[in-house]
């Protein structure tokens, strides 16, 4: 069943059905607030952090599954009929005499919920203004009808008692103690505490006139009530509870007289602070709620503020725009695939209705990979998180698994132990620092000193030389890698004694990157020294070579893991992959690898991580996968983000058509008419899908914040459409279908809009014929940056 749509020029997904099979959301805000809003107006909110700056308590893996959230209830002060504005909570049938009707347009950084039930109209608009530490849910109310309406609003959302998420859930016999809220000349003050540890922040409404209020959650709800059928809304007034203790909620009741065809514009605004007084936490500091509310909460304002969240992501949309053959990809690379790429790397992996908070910062190498989708729209961000993740390198080479950018400190963060360190979080580095230089063309980059994390500094090259080395001086007895903690895959542990042809892979890519890098200053006892490194690699990782495709790693013990005379685990995706993008696999066999990898390991619904999955353990090998059903996750699941991996493999070697077979596989819009199989939101991608042992097969979770994203638009973008920037100038070389025509991208490169055209008469999948840059010809496949001006046009003919 289809349950929505694409609309690309207003850049928003217009869902037709509220009842989708889960909740399918999207993000508010800015890293200073941010928000979580589902198509029926659940989520939460938090300042700065998802995990310690919680406004709106969320009850995760809850019934549903996105309560509680904004909340506005409409009653009907002639009956006391009462539904919602969204479908939930209330939950009005949405067939029948009286059909409750929903439109929802999740759009980027705002969400709109339209309803139309008994002649009455609504439209509400929940959205953060930029750089404000406050939200609106803008609810304009129109009566259809022919007879004079009065209708009552109730808003409804339930306020975190702390903004610790763990303290505020679980440790009750502390958080329910402390919390008070009380109201005041048109606000609800939720008051902090003298230890300051938990939130103080305000509510209030503008448009009409308060009649009556509740901050008590249980006097609003009423005993053994939910959030469907409060008693406050069905008796037709709050209770005036003023909280100490227990639960606070902010509940403004206003009444509106309607004409017929009238329509009338209420605000209801909740912000971090005090209503009264200038509020700040040491680092930020944010107006009093009143000044807030009087200058942000009129109709004008908020029409204008909303004009400028769509010009901001018009901006950060602008730099990369597609035309291909297949709209489906169009409309997710141009609009909300970029969109999931910044919300990644604003967010990592910290917030959203799958990930509760628990992590409260950067994970190492997911933030490594996310700079890489995102480098072209917003280098200067990209930069700054590219240097805090260079401080939180230490002096022997490895990384922090997490960085908690509100309390990182360099030069003093503590050494972790050799067992401690994931295998692969260094490596990604030269990925990022290489993406960040070919994007910009500022090679001295490299040379920026910056600290790390425990002691000492070095230059940005001198980083990226020492995650080199630690890897080469901690390699085991086969000469590959040692996995350590883990590598990418965190449910294999290889341990000290180990080794991982993963991480041995991506230190191959790293030597090769950083070589390159160091060129570009002419160190040429850092390029010597690379090259011979990776050629002694290149002689250990033959070991690794079953016959057919490439071992996963080898155990403590010395046996294989991933080889064909197992039962179990015979083949893993990473190693394969990676052979052929860090270049180690000749020609014969980075295909016959990835052939294998299409016998093996692909089906409909996208490529599974190992095959056959583990039902026991193994020798030698921490193997926590197990704890997973076959077919989930890491255990022979879908992991979405390996399989961007596939994408940029097999566009290497040139294969477009199996390329854009294993993109489409996992393209989440291709499943928009076939909502119930993949579940989750059709215009974000996800972590993973259940894989072929599953019975759940071909169903997605975790979308959102994932490596997926990123890796992804790289895929697709600079491997299949193969548009990517090199410090020489743009370098197009396409691995597309054969069966098409040809496509077109628009492209921001270093401050010049530059339109890439490419036709395919021969029907190839690859291959450049010719290239011309303004009519010019060019030999290769770079179009130099010294011919591109703003406005220019490269003809690329593949053949």
């Amino acid at each position: 069943m289809r349950y929505g749509y694409f609309d690309d020029d207003a850049c928003e997904y217009v869902l037709t059905r509220p009842d989708t099979p889960r909740s399918w959301s999207n993000y508010l805000g800015s890293r200073l607030y941010g928000g979580i809003v589902t198509q029926n107006a659940g989520g939460f909110s938090f300042f700065r952090s998802g995990g310690t700056g919680r406004l709106l308590r969320m009850r995760f893996n809850g019934v549903p599954q996105d309560e509680p959230g904004r909340f506005v209830y409409l009653r009907d002060d002639a009956d006391g009929a009462f539904w919602s504005a969204s479908w939930q909570p209330v939950g009005t049938p949405l067939e029948g005499p009286e059909p409750y009707v929903a439109r929802v347009r999740h759009g980027l950084g705002y969400s709109v919920f339209e309803s139309d039930h008994r002649d009455i109209h609504t439209e509400m608009t929940t959205f953060v203004p930029q750089g404000q530490a406050f939200e609106h849910w803008s609810v304009e109310v129109t009566n259809t009808g022919t007879t004079p309406r009065t209708i009552s609003l109730f808003s409804y959302a339930e306020l975190a008692n702390e903004w610790s998420h763990q303290q505020d859930l679980l440790n009750l016999q502390y958080s329910q103690y402390v919390v008070r809220a009380s109201y005041s000349d048109g606000f609800i003050h939720r008051l902090n505490s003298t230890r300051d540890v938990f939130s103080e922040c305000w509510f209030t409404v503008t448009g009409a006139d308060v009649v009556s209020f509740d901050t008590d959650r249980d006097l609003f709800l009423g005993p053994y009530r939910t959030p469907r059928d409060p008693v406050a809304v069905e008796r037709g007034t709050c209770s005036g509870s003023e909280t100490v203790g227990d639960n606070a909620c902010a509940s403004l009741h206003v009444r509106v007289e309607l004409a017929p065809g009238e329509t009338r514009h209420v605000v209801y605004t909740l912000g971090v602070g005090s209503p009264d007084a200038e509020w700040g936490d040491g680092t930020v500091t944010v107006r009093p709620g009143r000044d807030s509310v009087a200058e942000f909460a009129t109709p004008e304002r908020i029409a204008t503020e909303l004009a400028a969240i769509r010009s901001e992501w018009a901006g950060h949309l602008a730099p990369l725009q597609v035309s291909t053959p297949d709209p489906q990809l169009d409309s997710m690379v141009n609009v909300w695939h970029a969109y999931q790429t910044h919300m990644t790397f604003n967010w990592s992996r910290g917030v959203s209705l799958i990930e509760t908070g628990g992590r409260d910062g950067l994970g190492y190498r997911d933030t490594a990979q996310d700079i890489l989708s995102v480098v072209h729209s917003i280098p200067e961000a990209a930069r700054e998180r590219l240097d805090l993740l260079l401080t939180g390198q230490t002096a022997e080479g490895g990384a922090l698994p997490l960085i908690k950018p509100l309390t990182h400190t360099p030069g003093k963060e503590p050494t972790p132990a050799l067992e401690d360190y994931r295998s692969d979080d260094a490596l990604w580095l030269p990925l990022s620092v290489a993406a960040l230089v070919d994007e910009t063309g500022d090679a001295t980059y490299l040379d920026t000193v910056l600290p790390y994390a425990d002691a000492g500094e070095d230059t940005v090259l001198g980083h990226l030389v020492q995650a080199l080395r630690f890897s080469l001086e901690h390699r085991g007895a086969h000469g590959l890698v040692q996995g350590l903690d883990a590598d990418w895959n965190d449910c294999i542990q290889f341990g000290t004694e180990g080794e991982s042809m993963f991480s041995t892979f991506l230190l191959a890519n790293g030597l090769r990157q950083v070589g390159e890098l160091a060129s570009l200053l002419e160190r040429t006892e850092v390029v010597a020294w690379c090259a011979e490194q990776l050629a002694l690699l290149l002689e250990d990782a033959e070991k690794a070579w079953d016959g057919d495709w490439y071992i996963r790693g080898i155990s403590a013990v010395g046996a294989p893991l991933g080889t064909a005379t197992a039962d179990e685990g015979r083949i893993y995706l990473e190693p394969n992959v990676w052979a052929v993008i860090s270049g180690v696999a000749n020609p014969g066999r980075a295909r016959q690898a990835m052939d294998s990898v299409h016998e093996h390991l692909a089906s409909e619904h996208g490529i599974a991580l190992c095959d056959p999955p583990h039902t026991k353990p193994i020798e030698g090998i921490g193997l926590s996968l197990l704890v997973f059903p076959p077919g989930h996750k890491e255990n022979g699941g879908i992991f979405c983000h390996a399989n961007s991996w596939a994408v940029v493999a097999e566009a290497m070697l040139g294969r477009g058509d199996r390329a854009y077979e294993y993109y489409r596989a996992y393209l989440p819009a291709r499943y928009e008419d076939d909502a119930e199989t993949r579940q989750v939101e059709p215009y974000v991608y996800s972590q993973f899908t259940h894989g072929p042992a599953s019975p759940r097969f071909g169903q997605s979770r975790n979308p959102w914040l994932t490596g997926t994203a990123s890796w992804t638009y790289v895929a697709v973008t600079q491997h299949l459409l193969g548009v990517r920037p090199t410090v020489a100038g743009l370098r197009v070389d396409p691995s597309i279908p054969s069966a098409w025509d040809g496509f077109e991208v628009r492209r921001r490169f270093r401050g010049r809009d530059v339109t890439v055209r490419v036709t395919n008469p021969d029907h190839v999948c690859s291959g450049v014929a010719r290239l011309t840059v303004d009519g010019t010809p060019v030999e290769g496949d770079v179009a130099p940056e010294c011919l591109l001006q703003d406005g220019s046009v490269v003809d690329v003919v593949l053949g």
